[in-house]
């Protein structure tokens, strides 16, 4: 719980600025740039999964993660305290580089475990990873009302520095049986996606899987605040909280897989996320009260969440028990190659909101999440158990 605790304030500050971008442009004035804090931020961790991450199948993990994870406070800290623009923008890039140690702790929490309580370890840290995900803008809405966005991002540092100070001592002090050279390291990356089958395949259901979870979370506020349903920032912060319980699928997926039900687990994450937007679908577009369409979406919401999130604690466990060797690697590869479908999702959602409405947005997501079951079902009818 204290590894999911940290990383779940990890990945916090990469979402937060999603809510607080006109506060930043009036304080900074950052105009044009306003609306690429969150991409600079996201570029930055793409690029840390590159750069940073490979290093712990090189270096000792203890000190590496530690490292890490106070130069993310200290960007918080600089974030907080930028007097211009560039200032501001360069510590964004440099928070999200810093935020990669979350796919350092994952598998430094996995190799604590023994193999047949893996899956439920990794579960319990993903429930955490994902909480902060979820939660990142309701909290940061909050937080930068009261604190404004010098507090948030203070606070944030001072919480950060807490709960790594707590957990840092506790890691296990891992050292990478070879030390290949850090080129090497980066050379293997492409030589890993094509030779690790296990990797791919998890890769491709996730990253289908985001495609739907990404337009749903990036359209549905939209389609909250407007008729009928006219939400207030309030109620959709409350709307996501409703979302973020679908965490509790991480530890019981991981525990599925640990009693060796990996496929099954996986087909039921599948068909509870196929049955969870045709739900949403059905939720904000019939003619239902108020209260009870949007009871309904937000039903949804929590069963999508489930789904998505119990495939990837049940691909973290799969790419976790590969060889200890490349395992910082194939974390970094795997959160990249997902990643992908998640900005192929948010870049889609606004054109086909703006195009087909609400049911277009649904049936994109329908078609990712039904083209995952089929892929791994196809895989499931021509492999052994």
């Amino acid at each position: 719980m204290l590894f999911a605790t940290l990383v779940g304030v990890t990945v916090l500050p990469l979402y937060a600025s999603q809510v607080m971008l006109g506060p930043l442009d009036a304080s900074l004035h950052l105009r044009a740039w306003t609306t690429l804090v969150t991409a600079l931020t996201m570029l930055g961790y793409a690029v840390g999964l590159v750069v940073l991450v490979p290093l712990v199948d090189r270096l000792p993990n203890r000190p590496l993660i530690g490292a890490t994870l106070a130069a993310q406070a200290c960007c918080l800290a600089v974030a907080a305290l930028a007097p211009a623009p560039i200032v501001f923008l360069a510590a964004s890039f440099a928070i999200g580089v810093t935020a990669s140690a979350i796919q350092m702790l994952v598998p430094a929490a996995a190799a604590l475990a023994p193999v047949e309580a893996r899956g439920a370890v990794v579960g319990n840290v993903m429930s955490g990873l994902m909480l902060g995900i979820l939660l990142s803008r309701p909290l940061a809405s909050v937080a930068t009302r009261a604190l404004g966005w010098r507090g948030f991002f203070i606070a944030d540092a001072a919480l950060l520095a807490i709960v790594a100070a707590c957990a840092v001592p506790r890691l296990p002090p891992l050292l990478p049986a070879s030390k290949p050279s850090y080129r090497a390291l980066i050379a293997s990356l492409g030589q890993l996606v094509v030779s690790v089958e296990t990797l791919r395949r998890h890769a491709l259901d996730q990253a289908l899987l985001m495609i739907g979870f990404n337009m749903f979370w990036t359209s549905v506020a939209v389609v909250l605040s407007r008729a009928p349903f006219h939400c207030s920032a309030a109620q959709i912060a409350a709307f996501a909280l409703a979302g973020a319980g679908g965490a509790v699928a991480a530890p019981i997926a991981g525990h599925a897989a640990d009693r060796g039900h990996v496929r099954r687990a996986k087909q039921i994450s599948h068909l509870i996320a196929i049955f969870a937007i045709a739900i949403a679908a059905l939720a904000l577009t019939a003619p239902l009260s108020r209260s009870v369409a949007i009871g309904l979406a937000a039903a949804a919401a929590f069963l999508l969440d489930a789904g998505v999130i119990a495939d990837q604690a049940l691909g973290r466990r799969a790419i976790n028990l590969l060889a200890p060797a490349s395992r910082g690697r194939v974390n970094g590869l795997f959160t990249g190659l997902f990643f992908i479908g998640g900005a192929l999702g948010a870049a889609l959602s606004g054109p086909t909101l703006a195009s087909f409405g609400w049911l277009g947005v649904c049936a994109v997501s329908l078609a990712a999440f039904a083209a995952a079951a089929v892929i791994h079902q196809t895989h499931r009818n021509r492999t052994p158990a």
